[in-house]
């Protein structure tokens, strides 16, 4: 029986030994930058708490074209607007918190935005 033990230590030595075994992956920090969320230089929002049956305003330093994606806390998409000026009517959302993602040419911010 102990060599039957001894046989399969060694046999499992052997497969181990020959293995590439567990190997640490280098950090890649392009792949970070992708996971990262770029900020918008300038990025405002405001009024920011905004009354209900109010427009937002979404300004930043380029002033380009903005998609902006609203979604409730829960996930649930609320709006979707591809923004070229800079007035967001927000009028027919609920009072609440939400989650506002702002796309501007390659760059990308989420904010909160609260409606009371």
């Amino acid at each position: 029986m102990k060599k039957i033990y001894l046989l399969i230590i060694c046999i499992g030595l052997v497969c181990l030994s020959f293995s590439p075994g567990i190997q640490a992956q280098p950090n890649d920090p392009e792949e970070k930058q992708e996971a990262k969320s770029v900020k918008i230089e300038g990025l405002r929002l405001f009024p920011n708490p905004a009354p209900a049956g109010s427009v937002l305003y979404v300004t930043s330093d380029l002033e380009l074209t903005k998609t902006v994606t609203i979604y409730t806390v829960l996930g649930e998409k609320v709006l979707f607007k591809v923004l070229i000026g800079k007035e967001l009517d927000i009028s027919h959302l609920n009072p609440g918190v939400y989650v506002i993602n702002v796309t501007e040419g390659d760059t990308k911010a989420t904010l909160k935005l609260i409606i009371d």
